[in-house]
């Protein structure tokens, strides 16, 4: 995994796939590249990419999925994943659109996969100041965009799916986890990576199984 510049972009490297990353789009890197290593798409599966950035996780996952929708707030993202999902021969696969989580998400549709990247720094600001900013800041307590996703995404989420979301020790993993249970489902820590000041974990949740009581 490496990364090089190249004139008003870069070109980012996972495995033998490469993508285009746009100044003002958030640059993948090990929380990224944590969810890409423990990626497991079937081939009859419809993925939801939140907050895609260049679009590297969709395009992962479209290269098995059926089909995936890749959502970024920032349109310097949708500009750059459209640009790299035609460059993966993926256009007919990805759908990308510009919104604020899941706005442009209709009622009624579900998914077999939700993946979000979430911005989850503590922060004073929001990310007004800039598209790239707001990549990675979570507010005051870094929750402000994960307590908001959680919140919605059980809806969009299919009976035998799963949401596979990123964030830091730095904005309470027990609190993420609380939530999901509050919205029925149940949680595990898939995989973590401690990086400086901070661990990165990709947090797996599914619906909660109910057990089936039999009367006699």
């Amino acid at each position: 995994m490496k990364s090089q510049r190249k004139g008003y972009s870069k070109k980012v490297f996972f495995g033998d796939h490469a993508f285009h990353v746009y100044k003002d789009v958030y640059e993948p890197a090990e929380d990224t590249f944590l969810v890409a290593e423990n990626l497991v798409v079937n081939q009859d599966d419809i993925v939801l990419d939140m907050g895609t950035g260049c679009g590297i996780l969709a395009i992962l996952g479209a290269k098995k999925a059926r089909m995936a929708v890749a959502v970024d707030v920032n349109p310097n993202a949708v500009r750059c994943a459209k640009v790299n999902a035609r460059l993966h021969g993926l256009t007919d696969k990805i759908d990308v659109l510009q919104g604020d989580l899941f706005q442009l998400i209709k009622r009624g549709e579900q998914f077999h996969l939700i993946l979000f990247n979430a911005p989850y720094l503590p922060t004073e600001t929001m990310g007004e100041n800039s598209w790239i900013e707001r990549a990675w800041s979570g507010g005051p307590t870094g929750r402000q965009i994960i307590d908001r996703f959680i919140s919605e995404a059980s809806s969009y989420l299919r009976m035998d799916g799963k949401i596979l979301l990123v964030q830091s020790s730095l904005s309470n993993i027990d609190e993420t986890i609380r939530r999901f249970r509050e919205n029925g489902l149940d949680t595990r820590i898939l995989a973590e990576k401690k990086v400086a000041f901070e661990t990165i974990v990709v947090i797996q949740a599914t619906r909660r199984k109910t057990k089936i009581q039999s009367v006699l």
